[in-house]
């Protein structure tokens, strides 16, 4: 089993930063991948990023070069730096583990932390 816990959420002003981590204990020979979803009000639930133990990543769209996932395995922690946050970014993140397979796509577990808040307003 693995469990996950988020934290590093708040409120933020349009434009600034904000750092989520999620600490994993337990283990699970399935999984090669950690990944952040985000879910919005209303809205479903959405890949946000996703980094492999080999270090790949991938990225939403709508925040390339505007967020940055990493990991530090001997914490066995991942990171999500958020960076020039907006409005529409406002929403729950939920830290999760998987399986990112070599054809690019990432297929969640069902192993989810309970989420941190993240807003973003001025």
């Amino acid at each position: 089993q693995v469990q996950l816990v988020e934290s590093g959420g708040g409120l933020v002003q349009p434009g600034g930063s904000l750092r989520l981590s999620c600490a994993a204990s337990g283990s699970s020979a399935r999984i090669n991948a950690m990944g952040w979803y985000r879910q919005a009000p209303g809205k479903q639930r959405e890949l946000v990023a996703v980094i492999s133990s080999s270090g790949r990543t991938k990225y939403a769209d709508s925040v390339k070069g505007r967020f940055t996932i990493s990991r530090d395995s001997a914490k066995n922690t991942v990171y999500l730096q958020m960076n020039s946050l907006k409005p529409e970014d406002t929403a729950v993140y939920y830290c999760n583990a998987g399986m990112y397979f070599l054809s690019g796509s990432y297929s969640p577990y069902d192993y989810w932390g309970q989420g941190t808040q993240v807003t973003v307003s001025s």
